[in-house]
């Protein structure tokens, strides 16, 4: 059984930092894909960060509007995923989830509909 459960998240100020956390069980995070989304209230699920597994390089993928800002990384021995959210702006307020495909490959995955197990999300509000 894939859980994942993310944690981090809280009410910041427009400029500050959040770290998020992605703890998994039931699989490797080093062997996967991991993603993270948002969505704002009223909104679609968005692509914000990916890091492919460490097979494949552990390259890092951002969305435009967080490029610069965020930094997805990985702990193996923790099997965690991190998402260092820094500059925070209004528009970054959402539900921020964390995501997994089912298949372990090297493919840079943007959408939400190629992941299949997902966190149940955790909350971000950065205040103007």
């Amino acid at each position: 059984q894939v859980q994942l459960a993310e944690s981090g998240g809280g009410l910041v100020q427009a400029g500050g930092s959040l770290r998020l956390s992605c703890a998994a069980s039931g699989r490797t995070v080093s062997s996967y894909t991991m993603g993270w989304f948002r969505q704002a209230p009223e909104g679609e699920r968005e692509f914000v960060a990916a890091i492919t597994r460490s097979g494949g390089g552990g390259s890092t993928y951002y969305a435009d509007s967080v490029k610069g800002r965020f930094t997805i990384s990985r702990d193996n021995a923790k099997n965690t995923v991190y998402l260092q959210m820094t500059t925070m702006k209004p528009e970054d307020t959402a539900l921020y989830y964390c995501a997994s495909p089912i298949f372990s490959d090297s493919i840079v995955r943007r959408t939400p509909s190629t992941y299949y197990y997902w966190g149940q999300g955790t909350q971000v509000t950065v205040s103007s």
